[in-house]
């Protein structure tokens, strides 16, 4: 489908010209994420203020101009894609971070704030914002919400959606909505905040949200085990929990994740075991001595050796300079990869870990997985080249297959990512036809001329790589 005409005088005329881009040059910084899916804009638009959103979606709705929402495009399934043409609205004017307030431990802020920007300033505050992302030093809360990000501490804290009180937004017609509250509790009428949490900029544009805080733990104490079978590390992140001591994370690297690792680093870590788990509690100093001796002792009793303990913050620096650099070191085995965030039932880490395995065999493919342990989440790395389409193909086979154990198991395809585009053939796998069909008219019901970030989640081809 061609892209409809561009009514550039009338967008010239709400935000300024100033504030609008069309140039392909200064376009094509806008036309992909970190999915590297790539697609170009007509108009990149720099909005300054909610009445400016709401003029600017009343326009495209009488023009019938897909609208493409944008924080930092730090996403990796195509969420923030311009596909179909259309106008980018790029909010980074809204990056203000409004009031924290100590009392009642709430922060309110436009949606361009970095997470990682209001994590600290919480914290001057003695506050704490525990949603980390490992994109946190450059994405946006906005973002944040719009795919429902979590992180490591998701274990002990939860997830973006657990923070998120309410928010001012622009519903796709323009429409100025106010959902929830400063207050922890509500529940007069449907809960609208949390329906617009993870919807990718399908259903509105966000341009103010109000998070809940809590206080700072006043310590935090880190280790590192390593397991000579994949069992045992699943079966101590399962006695830890049960032993009630929720560490703030339980995080897992593979084999083929540590010697990769190594490779890259050459700090010593194990190579004849099957795992390691990086484990983290946080909380009052008195008592986290009692909570890692505890946990120690668990580690021994389900086999585990090199047990490493962080006695200084160097020490702990050092620990996380491991997981941290993965990514990096994964960029010296392929130029690519496909990364998904599969999430099952933590007793079923094991059974996922060795289909994995069989799979980089049958397809003859470099498959690195880590993740979050504590809640099931397995960052599955397909190694490749995108420009061996063979090679392309065989992985995109793999994934398939990845995605119906996944769902075998009883887990989902996403557990922090998001659809986008790159999940979406395999959406109604997972929520069935009454789920997609009932989704879908919620998306219809708000947004009946389909402006607002068209060609996500509901798409029903495979997206491919583009050079």
């Amino acid at each position: 489908m061609d892209p409809c005409p561009l009514p550039l005088s009338e967008i010239n005329a709400i935000v300024g010209r100033e504030n609008v881009l069309t140039s392909q040059e200064d376009c094509a910084c806008y036309a992909y994420d970190a999915s590297k899916l790539r697609a170009f804009p007509q108009c990149v638009v720099f909005p300054n203020t909610v009445q400016e959103v709401s003029e600017l979606l009343k326009l495209a709705n009488r023009h019938l101009l897909p609208v493409f929402p944008r924080g930092a495009g730090s996403g990796i399934v195509g969420a923030a894609v311009p596909r179909g043409g259309g106008m980018v609205l790029a909010m980074n004017h809204f990056n203000r971070i409004l009031e924290i307030d100590e009392d009642d431990m709430i922060a309110i802020v436009e949606p361009a704030v970095i997470t990682g920007e209001l994590q600290r300033r919480v914290l001057e505050h003695g506050l704490f914002y525990p949603p980390d992302p490992a994109s946190l030093h450059f994405s946006t809360l906005g973002g944040n919400v719009a795919m429902c990000a979590g992180g490591p501490k998701a274990v002990k804290y939860g997830v973006t959606r657990d923070y998120l009180l309410g928010m001012e937004l622009v519903l796709p017609t323009g429409s100025i909505l106010q959902t929830g509250k400063k207050t922890y509790k509500g529940v007069v009428g449907y809960d609208l905040t949390r329906l617009m949490v993870g919807s990718e900029g399908t259903l509105g544009v966000f341009t103010k949200l109000i998070f809940r805080l809590l206080p700072a733990p006043e310590a935090v104490r880190t280790m590192m085990a390593a397991f000579p079978r994949i069992e045992n590390a699943a079966q101590t992140v399962s006695q830890i929990l049960k032993s009630r001591i929720i560490p703030s994370t339980l995080e897992l690297m593979d084999q083929s994740t540590l010697q990769v690792v190594e490779n890259y680093l050459h700090m010593g870590l194990p190579q004849d075991c099957e795992a390691i788990l990086i484990i983290e509690v946080d909380g009052r100093e008195d008592l986290l001595d009692h909570d890692m001796a505890k946990i120690q002792s668990i580690c021994e009793t389900n086999g585990a050796r090199n047990m490493d303990v962080a006695a200084e913050s160097s020490d702990r620096e050092r620990i996380w300079r491991a997981r941290r650099s993965i990514s990096p070191a994964l960029g010296r085995i392929k130029p690519g990869k496909i990364n998904e965030d599969v999430t099952v039932p933590r007793a079923q880490i094991p059974s996922l870990i060795r289909h994995i395995r069989r799979l980089a065999d049958k397809y003859g493919l470099t498959i690195v997985s880590f993740g979050h342990a504590g809640d099931g989440n397995i960052h599955t790395n397909i190694m490749l080249d995108r420009k061996n389409h063979e090679e392309l193909n065989r992985a995109e086979k793999a994934v398939e297959e990845l995605f119906r154990v996944v769902l075998d198991l009883g887990g989902t395809l996403s557990g922090e990512h998001g659809v986008g585009i790159t999940k979406s053939p395999f959406f109604m796998w997972e929520v069935g036809k009454a789920g997609y069909e009932a989704m879908l008219r919620i998306k219809q019901a708000l947004d009946p001329n389909n402006i607002m970030n068209p060609g996500k989640m509901f798409l029903p081809d495979r997206a491919f790589f583009q050079p």
